[in-house]
């Protein structure tokens, strides 16, 4: 038997099958090729049906590339699509990270600030306080110098009056 065809008996004629050449790249799947179903009064020669039977085998075989190159193609896809995915995570992430440190940045900016305006309240009070101290001092000095020129004068007077 001739794989491309077959080849009669002796005497008779060699008929071959032209060979199938390969189909360009399928963009959907192969349709099967529809089969005929011979009344049984007719019979096609066996090289017919060789040639039927190689022609759906290589439509199958095309239909199986064809399903290859389209699951491949969804794969290529399916990876395209992931990359997408995860550059977008990355960068929503940086922009969240860049987000927490920039009111990380604020928030340390405003804790100075109230640092600063407590430190110095925290002066103006301690200066205030200082100057009532140092007030209230000096009045105490000054009432307790009255008191003991008072004190003085009466026991100068006192002393005064014993004497003469």
């Amino acid at each position: 038997m001739d794989p491309k065809g077959q080849r009669a008996k002796k005497g008779d004629e060699v008929t071959e099958e032209p060979a199938v050449e390969p189909v360009g790249e399928v963009s959907e799947p192969a349709e099967e090729p529809a089969v005929e179903i011979e009344e049984p009064t007719t019979m096609k020669p066996l090289d017919e049906v060789l040639g039927q039977a190689e022609k759906a085998y290589m439509a199958y075989m095309e239909a199986e590339r064809a399903v290859g190159r389209i699951y491949k193609e969804n794969e290529l896809q399916v990876a395209v699509a992931y990359k997408k995915a995860e550059q977008q995570a990355n960068r929503a992430c940086q922009e969240g990270i860049k987000q927490a440190l920039q009111m990380r940045e604020r928030a340390e900016q405003q804790a100075r600030e109230t640092h600063q305006k407590a430190l110095e309240e925290a002066e103006q009070a301690s200066e205030a306080a200082i100057a009532e101290a140092l007030r209230i001092r000096d009045e105490s000095i000054t009432k307790a110098w009255k008191v003991r020129e008072e004190t003085v004068e009466q026991a100068w007077a006192l002393y005064s009056k014993i004497i003469k």
